[in-house]
This record gives C-alpha cells, structure tokens and sequence, in this order.
C-alpha cells in the first residue's frame, strides 16, 4: 500500500470557516455485526501504566487505548481524519473552535458521551497536579497556564490557580467551543490523538483504579478479568460502540511478549495471527518465508537516540562538538542495509518522509553523514576543552528487537572514536521508560548515558515529531532540551495562514536541531511485519499500525 501524502487535505477552507465534518453513525447499530468467525491474536506488551489516553504516551498501552475508546475523529489506513464521534468541528479564524458531538454515543455502561465528557477529560489531563503524561497537548488552549503548579528547582512554590481552562466551554450536551491561545494551521489534524478521548464521570472518582477497569467509547471493551499482567489482554467488541470501525472479528486478544523473536516464531507456528514488528534476526528471511503474508511498508516512524542535556561532557560548546562528532562516527547505510535488510532508510531530517512538508536538503543536515576523519577532528576539539573520561552508553529495551542495532551503533562509535561505547540492556520498555521519567525529573535512575529514542507519529504532521520531543516542556521532551529560537519557530509554524507555510517554518526549526542534536538521527523504519494463513483483512496503517478492526478470522 502507497502511503498518501495527506496533511494538506485534511480540512477544506470555504466561506471563511475551516471546517471538518461528517456523519460518525451515531445511533447506528453497535452490534458485532456480520463476518465475524473468531478472535484475532496480535503481539503487544504490558502497558506502562493504567489504561488513560491523558497519561499513555508509549505503545504498548497506546494500541490498546486506540481500541477501547473513540474521539472526534480516527485515522483511516492512509492517515485522513474520518469523523467518529465528532458531527463537526469548525472555526472561521482557527482560534475559536466549535465542536458539535453526534448524538446518541454511550460509553460501554450505557452513560450518555457528552460534551462534558470531552472537555472534563482535558482539564484533568491538563492540570499539572495530575501529572498526565499527555498534558502538553492542551498548552495551546486558552487557560492551561493557570492549571500549572508554580515550581522553583524541581519543586511545587504554589499550587495551580483553576482546575478548568476557560478556553474550553460547554454549550450544550453536544456542543463545546475550544479557544486556542493563537490560531493553528494544523489543530484538525491533531484530534484523532489519543489526548483527546473523553472520560466518563465516573473515572474520576479514582482515576488509577478506572485505568485498571476502564470503561469502553470504542470498537472493543476488556474482556470480563481479560487483563493478565504481563501475559496478556482480551479485548471483545462493545456492543454499544456505533461508529466507522465496526470489528469484524469477534476479538482481538493482545499477547505480551518479552522479545520479538518469541513472537515471530509463534506467528511461524500459527499460534499468532498478526505481527507489528518483525525481530531484526529475521530481517533477511520473513519476506521469503511468509510470502504474501509479508509487510513491508514505509510507515510514519523516525528512530534515534537521546543525549539528554544533563549528561557529563555533552552541555555547551564542548558537548555540541561530542554530539556532532557521534553524529560523524556512525554508519547508517551499513547498518540498515546489514542489519536491517532494507526495511530502514538512513534519516536526512528529524520527521519522517511519508508526512506532508517532508524535506530532504535542510541545512545542516550533513552532520548525519559517516566521515569518521570528521568525527575524530570535532572528538579532538571537544577534548581541548575538556578531557573525556568514562563509557559512552545507550539504553535500549530487550524486548523491542533494539540489542542488534543498538551494538552496532556503539561498534560504530567506538571503532571511529577510540573511546569505550557499550549498549545499557533493560528487561522490557517499561522498566526503562521508568528510568527515563525518573533522570527526566532529577530523580535516581539506573541510566549511565543515553537511549534508545524515536517517534510513531501521533498525527500526520511535522509539528508532531518536533513540538513534544523537543519543544520545552515537551511531553516527550525526555532529554529536558530548550531553545528559544526553536520554540518561535514553531510557534510561528502554528499560527501560519496554511499548513505549506506552516511547514515551511517546521522545516527551519530543524536547521537548528542539527546544530544542538539533542538527539541523533538515525533512520526511517518501514513497517515490517505478517499476519498467519488463518486472518484475511490485514492492513497495516499510515502510521504501522494494523486496522485491527478490519481483520477477519477464518
């Protein structure tokens, strides 16, 4: 499947209003419906955290989170918005937007979705008390300041001013005006994001204790005591769910793997039905050995790995010489073509091709280029300002399929530079996003250097791999880095009269990326995976992600 270009389609100006809308079924039929003969087995991983959009921002717990709610709109197979429950959403100057819900929505309990549904749900993620790892994406809305706790050195001097942001306003059951602080060129796009899911009434109550129970908008609800920790999740489909992705299965059942190959080989042996990803063991041999069944696709997924701004020998002139000369030291097209078979392209930018705005000739960009005469040049620099001493490391969880690429990259950088470079194996991704967050906040971690880093775009837009990995205060800005300049860049990006400026904005953020590198470029991912003899209906999306929905069993 080609993979559209998309971003400038996505909203239609007339009459003065930007405007999407659309019929999401609201009070169609939310039985299991026809062609559904069995449960589809797909590879996951135990979620970070409990099941809330606001505080999922990784994969494991985003796969199950897309299936078990519903919000304004979906991403279709090559990333267009399609209205769910959303009847529209428009906006005559891009600052004030109104959101009229389609009637008739129910969470999976048989409570009415509303407005307030909505707009509860992005005050709770938004206040920083709440410290939800998704509340980054409410900052552009009017009043999300004030729902900020004042701290000095890491700690809270006065509490937030308000609980509720005054730019979001509920009109009616159905009908809800967001006020943005300034006007933004892609904000549709952005609503199909799990941030954005409403939450019932009732999950506040205890929002931990809802997470581990949560309740279902979606296509699927958890299966009654589905959830197994770290073996597995039974998703069933709700009855009550009446929008554009009715399941066509009669399940999805998310096994936990500890390690790719485990999964390959049970998708070899028939015991698994559908693969994400295929183990880099099996890079060379999975197109030959599942035929048709093979997928191997570009997909909106960047790789790289962080460098956070804390780190010993890698802050000021000193460290922009080190990042640049690792930058030097690693040989992308022999890694992807050895070790990933083709199913990787060494990265020329910080997004990634298959989004609208693309660029392959930013300046500065040539810092991604192997030249290890460079490399040991700025190396040598770097030390006239001040010795290096220690390892050089990166962290990478072992049950991703990272260990292959992840040596080979700190081969790379050891053969070229002559220092000691070795990879940090974790467990599982969990553990390690632990850590993570931990260094993040100035808390004890087990890292000793940098990690495994990337990004699976949320929506399709450039802004989504720039604004929260590396805006300040991004919410997946791990490794702390801030830029003033950086920051205006997008902000004039976003309130850009269309989305080609805005782009072109997005475009020269990044000039200055590859003068600090707060992270290291690597490649672009294809999608690789397969599905068994047993499901017909595979499609794997814009973005990697199958249409589990779609899939049927035979």
């Amino acid at each position: 499947m080609k993979i559209r270009r998309i971003a400038g389609s996505v909203a239609v100006l007339a009459a003065g209003a930007l405007v999407l809308a659309g019929c999401g079924g609201g009070s169609g039929s939310g039985t299991s419906g026809g062609g559904q003969t069995g449960v589809v087995t797909v590879n996951g991983s135990e979620p970070e955290n409990p099941l809330i959009p606001t505080n999922t921002n990784e994969t494991g717990g985003g796969k199950i989170i897309d299936l078990i709610n519903s919000g304004l709109f979906y991403y279709d197979a090559d990333g267009i918005p399609q209205p769910e429950i959303a009847a529209s959403v428009t906006s005559d100057d891009k600052i004030v937007w109104t959101v009229a819900l389609d009637d008739g929505w129910v969470f999976s309990d048989g409570s009415p979705i509303t407005a307030h549904s909505f707009v509860d749900a992005w005050n709770f993620g938004a206040l920083s008390s709440n410290n939800q790892l998704n509340g980054y994406w409410f900052q552009d809305i009017e009043g999300f300041d004030a729902l900020q706790a004042e701290t000095q050195d890491g700690q809270v001097i006065a509490p937030p001013e308000k609980t509720e942001m005054s730019g979001l306003v509920v009109l009616d059951d159905l009908t809800f005006t967001i006020t943005l602080t300034s006007a933004l060129a892609d904000y549709p796009l952005r609503l199909g994001y799990a941030a954005y899911y409403p939450l019932p009434e009732a999950a506040f109550d205890d929002v931990d204790a809802y997470g581990r129970a949560p309740l279902s908008s979606g296509p699927y609800t958890i299966a009654e005591n589905g959830w197994r920790h770290n073996q597995e999740i039974r998703l069933i489909p709700n009855d009550m769910y009446s929008g554009g992705r009715t399941p066509m299965n009669k399940g999805v059942t998310v096994k936990f793997y500890t390690g790719l190959d485990a999964a390959y080989n049970d998708l070899l042996s028939g015991n698994l039905d559908v693969l994400d990803s295929i183990p880099p063991s099996s890079f060379a041999t999975f197109e030959n050995e599942l035929g048709m069944r093979a997928v191997n696709q570009p997909a909106a997924i960047f790789q790289s790995f962080t460098i956070p701004q804390w780190l010993d020998h890698f802050t000021g002139a000193e460290g922009a010489l080190r990042r640049a000369a690792i930058s030097h030291a690693i040989d992308r097209e022999t890694i992807t073509s050895t070790i990933f078979s083709g199913t990787r392209t060494p990265a020329v930018d910080f997004t990634s091709p298959v989004i609208d705005g693309w660029s392959d000739s930013i300046e500065g960009s040539d810092v991604l280029t192997y030249d290890p005469a460079k490399a040991v040049e700025l190396w040598a620099q770097a030390d006239a300002v001040s010795r290096w001493t220690g390892t050089f490391t990166i962290a990478y969880n072992a049950d991703g399929g990272h260990q292959e690429w992840v040596d080979a990259v700190t081969n790379s950088i050891r053969n070229v530079l002559g220092i000691e470079a070795v990879a940090q194996s974790y467990g599982d991704f969990a553990t390690m996003r632990t850590d993570v967050n931990a260094a993040r906040n100035g808390a004890p971690s087990g890292l000793t250097g940098a990690w495994r880093s990337g990004w699976q775009a949320d929506y399709p837009g450039l802004y989504n791999f720039l604004g929260a990995l590396y805006g300040t205060g991004g919410s997946s800005n791990d490794g702390n880095y801030s830029d003033p300049a950086f920051d205006a860049l997008l902000l004039q990006g976003n309130q850009a009269a269309t989305l080609d400026e805005a782009n072109g904005f997005f475009q020269e953020s990044q000039t200055i990326l590859f003068k600090d590198l707060p992270a290291i470029p690597l490649w672009y991912s294809n999608v690789t995976g397969g599905f068994s003899t047993s499901v017909d209906g595979v499609v794997f999306g814009w973005n990697s992600v199958p249409l589990y929905w779609d899939i049927t069993k035979k």
